[in-house]
């Protein structure tokens, strides 16, 4: 048995919130209020604190600036409103018990209500309370539901819209990622508020029914009790009893009342940075209408028969509350003029500091004025979604997040351009026509279109703008036909795409890394710092992307690099070492429908050559050739390529591990979309047909 210490207890209550008591304390007290009889001086004490809890509750409601300032409100409803019933049943047992005492017999503040409010008169009292439930139930509570039933409405059906503008605001790069998720939070907990009024706006319906209700129970419970168990008259027994029992309704209904305004304001609340009475302040203040008002009250007040000074004297009041309105604008006007005609001084230079010096947005999209409809999501505007699906189709092919796109407008480009912008360099730039499509020819149609001849951004394909009314008609021709925003899209998937070494940086190193280390943490933790730096790590995974090889398989790579690491430190050696077990990914895009690799060999005695020369090479030197053997290599490269491309095969070279870096390195701008493989990265079961051998020789 385990001995707990005195020390040990103290430390435990020490920890305990206390404070999370208040509410569990709060339905027990309700729970005993219904069950166990109270004393009067008690009843007092909890009448008086329902008048306080709910005038607290309208003060917070009047001046909050927005309803999610109170959302708790839904919540406090529920349990004053219970508070109040709980107070109804207590204070009915101890009339009906003890009514025949006397009136104090229930407390003071029932028979001040009683005899002060209703001047002791139970039929004045009766009409008073019905009042009151005519107010509560027929104005303010029907209203306030209405209100919270369309607010929830509309709130729910605007929550969609809402959404995409806060992913286009992050897209555009006009909020980051922390005050998005900041706003998304702001937008479900309004929902689930105007949810949770819609149905607490019933709690406060039902709470005036059930006072009528309990009413005329005590009123004709308290008759049935004085007339037959105390032997008193039907006047005597009226007068006591229904006294009693209208005191206490309106000790609970003035609350209920207060509770249901309460309830009206937090749903009839526009957001805005003031407060309800601030906004009362400002825009009732209108000389205009106080004027007339003023105008009006004059004229009645003229009119025989009717109470002239009082008229007059409200007229005057008004008036002279217009004047003060006008005197006070005239004033702001003038301190106003005051500061622009004040001389200003020069105030002296602000010294030079790091915050003058903006960084470069990693990922930007320059447009000029006249295609910003194709921005704005309320003019039909789809080039967010558009940016914003090619960022999620490269980070799930490249295997790491591509980052936010950030699109603005710029004056100084022309109105139908845009510009692909990369680290503060333009990589990419073209002409749109809003409003038209582009039909881009394939390379065989049957006709020709007619529209604003161009090339096509991002490919440079001859294409057509043409009217939207032509598309299907340029279709049945051959033309490939989309709109602008996808021209737009497709020429920065290609500039990602080409670049995508450039989009990965040590901090997406280490993320990839943390979400590896959650699968692998053994791994993770031999891998960095303990073998190689995070520095060396992002140039390998730099190096994999400058030749289009994804790094998805980033436990592969990590396992690879930790069994190769002893053997060099050079980035680039590293990730030559990590291809081959990367062969089977690299295959994926090569190979055709037969799982049959179409190669191209280079032609022995050329390769063998390439190797004497690689192999005389200094480490760090550059690799020189014969200018006239180079010239050759590419050409014939180029015609090898084409004629392959023309067999519907990818360009695939095959050479030997030794040479493979380089040639790849040296070909990479020459010759387009030639991708180079070494021997050992092809997998030992993978089918390879050898369709082509290059032969470079030097010129004579």
């Amino acid at each position: 048995m385990t001995t707990l210490s005195l020390s040990t207890i103290r430390q435990n209550l020490n920890k305990f919130d206390y404070a999370g008591l208040g509410i569990p304390a709060l339905v027990l007290m309700i729970m005993g209020m219904l069950v166990l009889p109270l004393p009067p001086l008690l009843l007092d004490f909890l009448f008086t604190f329902n008048i306080v809890a709910s005038l607290v509750i309208i003060m917070i409601a009047i001046s909050t600036t927005k309803p999610l300032d109170f959302s708790a409100f839904p919540s406090v409803l529920l349990f004053a409103t219970m508070l109040r019933l709980a107070l109804n049943v207590a204070s009915t047992r101890v009339i009906l018990v003890h009514g025949s005492e006397g009136q104090d017999s229930a407390g003071k503040v029932i028979a001040a209500f009683g005899e002060f409010v209703i001047s002791g008169n139970y039929l004045v009292g009766f009409i008073i309370f019905s009042i009151l439930m005519i107010i509560n139930f027929i104005v303010v509570t029907k209203g306030a539901g209405r209100v919270s039933e369309v607010n929830a409405r509309f709130t729910l059906d605007a929550m969609p819209g809402k959404q995409m503008s806060i992913d286009a605001d992050l897209n555009a790069g006009v909020i980051d990622q922390a005050t998005a998720k900041k706003r998304r939070e702001e937008l479900s907990q309004e929902s689930d508020f105007f949810g949770s009024m819609d149905g607490a706006s019933k709690f406060v319906s039902g709470d005036a029914v059930a006072g009528l209700l309990i009413l005329l129970i005590n009123v004709i419970g308290g008759l049935a009790i004085g007339v037959a168990q105390h032997g008193m008259s039907v006047a005597d027994a009226g007068k006591l009893y229904v006294l009693l029992t209208i005191g206490d309704g309106l000790v609970a209904q003035i609350p209920s009342l207060l509770l249901s305004l309460s309830t009206a304001i937090i749903v009839t609340r526009v957001t805005t940075s003031e407060s309800m009475t601030e906004q009362a302040k400002t825009q009732l203040a209108n000389p205009s209408a106080l004027f007339i008002a003023s105008g009006i009250l004059m004229v009645l007040g003229l009119v025989p028969g009717m109470p002239h000074m009082i008229f007059v004297a409200l007229a005057a009041a008004t008036a002279g509350i217009g004047l003060m309105v006008i005197r006070g604008e005239v004033e702001d006007e003038a301190q106003v003029q005051a500061q622009m005609d004040a001389p200003k001084t020069q105030a002296p230079p602000k010294e030079l500091d790091w915050d003058d010096i903006d960084q470069v947005d990693l990922i930007g999209l320059d447009i000029g004025y006249g295609l910003i409809p194709l921005v704005n999501p309320e003019t039909g505007g789809e080039l967010m979604g558009r940016v914003k699906g090619v960022r999620k189709k490269l980070s799930a092919e490249l295997g790491f997040l591509v980052q936010p796109v950030r699109i603005r407008d710029d004056l100084n480009i022309d109105p139908d351009s845009y510009r692909i912008v990369l680290k503060g360099v333009v990589r990419g730039k073209g002409d749109i026509k809003v409003g038209r499509d582009l039909a881009i020819n394939p390379g065989q149609v049957y006709g020709e279109l007619k529209g604003i001849e161009t090339l096509e951004p991002a490919f440079g394909l001859k294409a057509v703008w043409i009217e939207p009314s032509e598309r299907d008609h340029a279709r049945a021709m051959g033309y490939t036909v989309v709109d602008a925003s996808t021209a737009i899209s497709t020429h920065l998937n290609k500039v990602l795409r080409e670049n995508a070494s450039d989009l990965i940086s040590h901090d997406d190193t280490q993320q990839l890394l943390e979400k590896l280390g959650a699968r692998s943490p053994k791994l993770v933790e031999d891998l960095v710092p303990g073998k190689i730096a995070l520095g060396v790590l992002t140039r390998v995974l730099q190096f994999l992307l400058i030749e289009s090889v994804s790094i998805r398989d980033m436990r592969t790579i990590a396992e690879t690099l930790a069994e190769v690491s002893h053997r060099s430190n050079d980035p680039e050696q590293l990730a030559a070492m990590v291809r081959p077990k990367l062969g089977r990914m690299i295959m994926q895009s090569l190979v055709d429908d037969k799982n049959t690799l179409s190669v191209m060999t280079l032609e022995p005695s050329f390769e063998q050559l390439l190797h004497n020369v690689i192999q005389q090479t200094q480490p760090g030197q550059p690799v020189v050739l014969e200018p006239g053997l180079s010239e050759n290599l590419f050409l014939a490269l180029r015609d090898a390529a084409r004629i392959m491309e023309d067999d519907g095969n990818p360009a695939v070279l095959v050479v030997s591990p030794l040479i493979r870096t380089w040639l790849s390195k040296a070909v990479r701008h020459r010759v387009n979309d030639l991708t180079v493989l070494s021997y050992s990265e092809i997998p030992d079961d993978q089918s390879v047909k050898v369709v082509h051998t290059v032969e470079a020789k030097p010129k004579d």
